[in-house]
């Protein structure tokens, strides 16, 4: 799959002044695309999706003991202004997504 990692957030364009762009693709709200009607944008970003919890070891630097760690299953690095209320998508549907006539016009005949 093509940007396998990688998520795209549509939301609405009232929440444009809650994006951190440090945490997202775009470089500022400018850069945004906007639905037809203007309700909605989206932003983009890189996730780390670890499947099952895994345990890491190492030697801590001051004390030289040995101390572990475990990191949990789930998605890592949605951006601050990620929500479940908005819908998330790999590539392939927000592709698909971006085809409709509520984010672009036909050409006229």
């Amino acid at each position: 799959m093509r940007f396998e990692n990688r998520r795209w957030l549509v939301i609405p364009t009232s929440k444009i002044d809650d994006i951190d762009f440090t945490e997202v693709k775009e470089s500022n709200k400018d850069s945004l695309r906007k639905s037809i009607n203007g309700e909605k944008t989206f932003i983009k970003y890189e996730v780390i999706d670890v499947k099952e919890d895994f345990e890491t070891t190492y030697i801590h630097a001051l004390d030289n003991e040995e101390k572990s760690y475990t990191t949990k299953a789930g998605v890592y690095g949605r951006p601050s202004i990620y929500s479940s209320d908005y819908t998330e998508y790999n590539h392939a549907d927000i592709l698909a997504l971006l085809s409709t006539e509520e984010w672009t016009t036909k050409p006229e005949e």
